[in-house]
């Protein structure tokens, strides 16, 4: 699968989570500590705006979306501009000024891929959504995750220390255990 196909399933994927969320589950917890349902979700908006900003040359502030725009929606606006951007003639190609330092197009479309399923997976498990991310575009993305982690400044990773994650287990899981999600036991917001 091209790179910007694979794009395409992850910004689907995360986009059905997204749609999966009950109206009472907004504000419930998730495994990033200091983000409820609908503050995830904003960030996940944001960075793809961002990232599209930044193939368009512009790393600034992104606003958040207009009243009465439901997340899901600005989502879907969100996953819209970065797809645009990102299939730009040439987009993969240029050096791109990201959150995380400037990197080649490449570079930047495996980040935003990598969080956006790992951000889906922590939406998925905080809303109790039993969601299929694809094996194939997991496993790619971990071993992007797998050699990419060693050169993260240790001020600057976004995400807490690798967890334990068993062998076995599918991709998904073993890419947010890699980026500190716990992924054995409960899931937040599932009662237990």
């Amino acid at each position: 699968m091209d790179p910007v196909s694979q794009l395409c399933v992850a910004l689907d994927t995360t986009g059905q989570v997204l749609d999966g969320v009950g109206e009472q589950q907004w504000d419930g917890p998730t495994p990033c500590p200091d983000w409820d349902v609908s503050a995830l979700a904003s960030h996940v908006v944001t960075g793809n705006l961002r990232f599209a900003g930044a193939l368009a040359g512009r790393l600034a502030a992104v606003e958040p979306a207009p009243a009465g725009v439901s997340l899901p929606q600005a989502y879907r606006d969100s996953a819209a501009a970065l797809l645009a951007a990102f299939s730009e003639p040439g987009a993969l190609e240029r050096t791109v000024t990201v959150p995380f330092g400037t990197v080649p197009g490449t570079v930047a479309l495996h980040l935003r891929v990598t969080e956006l399923l790992v951000h889906g997976w922590d939406l998925a498990r905080a809303t109790g959504q039993a969601v299929t991310f694809p094996e194939d575009l997991a496993a790619a993305e971990l071993d992007f995750t797998v050699r990419l982690l060693p050169q993260v400044p240790p001020d600057r990773s976004p995400f807490g220390p690798p967890q334990p994650a068993a062998p076995d287990a599918p991709a998904i899981d073993r890419l947010a255990a890699m980026l500190g999600r716990q992924v054995c036991g409960p899931a937040a917001g599932s009662g237990a």
